[in-house]
């Protein structure tokens, strides 16, 4: 009979075993993206990635005969508990084999380390945070993670709702046709917005890169402030961000919008790096950071991702929100397409969000994958 055993994470070597444990989980899936270890591995040190200030946190791996099966994380998130007074703990990085056994052991070691620090109900995944990948995937595996977005095997919704398990939110990721023309319901905003005298849209100033980056959190952090679990961006996330992405975008990725010259609306969008890192394994040395940074900056990718945008609340729900969402949509759009991208995911929206749901539909977006939130109390 074989033997599941399930070894707790306390130095950087079982870090590492940690960060590439699902490739056994993968090995036979043609659509799984090794992530780039190296970067996983400083996402995980405190020391290096601010989004982890004020999470405590746990990492277990589960073995069966000695060869990993599974892995997954449980973490108290202080901003969390100060925010929404809930007493609620997460777990993530959730990966295992079709192994109800594993599922269960590395659900309950969450569970039982978040039980006895007090907490009496268990979310997630969130890997780490809410602003973090989020979420098991449930609907469209059959394509390519992107950047940032997990990926998942078709059984991990019954190894997770096996163990009571539910549903408490699901995330929705949409496919945008970059090249196609608009949609004539949002041709005819744009036509109205470019009327707007008030109304600028305007890339970057990479001369002011941090700066500028700080502004897109700030306007993110007033758009979003009432969504289902939102937690804010601190300077210090900011700048992480901004140190993060600096090499792979230009000033015409991001497009802010003005009204008045108050910035009140602004859009980021990434080139997707899984693209130009599938083949990678996950490793760039020898030659590994050549052939990304040629297919990034020379050859291209056809895909992006947009994983922010936002109009501040005092526009939300007005005219002037609109022609403020559609055009730093617009703008990005233009530049994207005059690349060659054929493709952007627009990722990820929660599904109470109605009014961003409607707008990604109005302009052309089409939900091809969806990402579950679960909850379990904690007795």
């Amino acid at each position: 009979m074989s033997t599941l055993t399930l070894e707790p994470i306390t130095d950087k070597a079982g870090i590492r075993r940690f960060v590439t444990a699902p490739d056994l989980v993968y090995e036979d899936d043609p659509t799984y993206v090794h992530p780039l270890v190296f970067e996983r591995m400083e996402h995980l040190d405190a020391k290096k990635n601010p989004f982890l200030k004020g999470i405590e946190i746990a990492y277990w791996l589960a073995h069966r005969d000695g060869r990993p099966v599974g892995r997954i994380s449980a973490q108290i998130n202080a901003r969390h508990l100060e925010r929404y007074q809930d007493s609620t703990g997460q777990f993530g990085f959730f990966e295992c084999m079709d192994d109800p056994e594993a599922a269960a052991a590395l659900l309950k070691v969450a569970e039982d380390w978040l039980r006895a620090k007090g907490m009496r109900r268990v979310k997630g995944p969130f890997n780490p945070t809410i602003n973090d990948e989020v979420g098991l995937l449930v609907k469209g595996l059959e394509t390519p993670p992107m950047m940032m977005m997990g990926h998942g095997r078709a059984w991990y919704p019954k190894l997770v709702e096996g163990q009571g398990y539910q549903k408490v939110q699901d995330l929705l990721a949409y496919h945008f046709n970059v090249q196609a023309p608009w949609p004539a319901a949002a041709q005819r905003i744009i036509d109205r917005s470019a009327k707007l005298e008030t109304l600028h849209i305007r890339p970057l100033d990479m001369k002011r890169f941090d700066e500028e980056i700080r502004l897109v959190c700030d306007i993110f952090n007033d758009a979003w402030a009432n969504n289902w679990g939102f937690i804010p961006f601190g300077e210090d996330e900011a700048a992480y961000l901004a140190k993060s992405i600096k090499m792979l975008v230009d000033a015409r990725h991001f497009a802010i919008g003005e009204i008045d010259g108050v910035p009140a609306a602004m859009v980021v969008t990434i080139p997707n790096v899984n693209e130009a890192a599938f083949d990678l394994k996950g490793h760039l040395l020898p030659f590994g950071w050549a052939k990304l940074l040629w297919r990034l900056k020379v050859k291209g990718v056809k895909s992006s991702r947009m994983p922010l945008m936002g109009v501040r609340q005092a526009y939300q729900h007005t005219a002037k929100g609109a022609a403020l969402a559609l055009g730093v949509i617009g703008a990005v759009k233009d530049y994207h397409k005059g690349r060659g991208v054929e493709w952007a995911e627009l990722s990820w929206i929660l599904e109470s969000n109605r009014a961003m749901n409607d707008l990604i539909v109005l302009v052309g977006g089409v939900p091809y994958k969806t990402y579950r939130i679960y909850e379990k109390a904690l007795a």
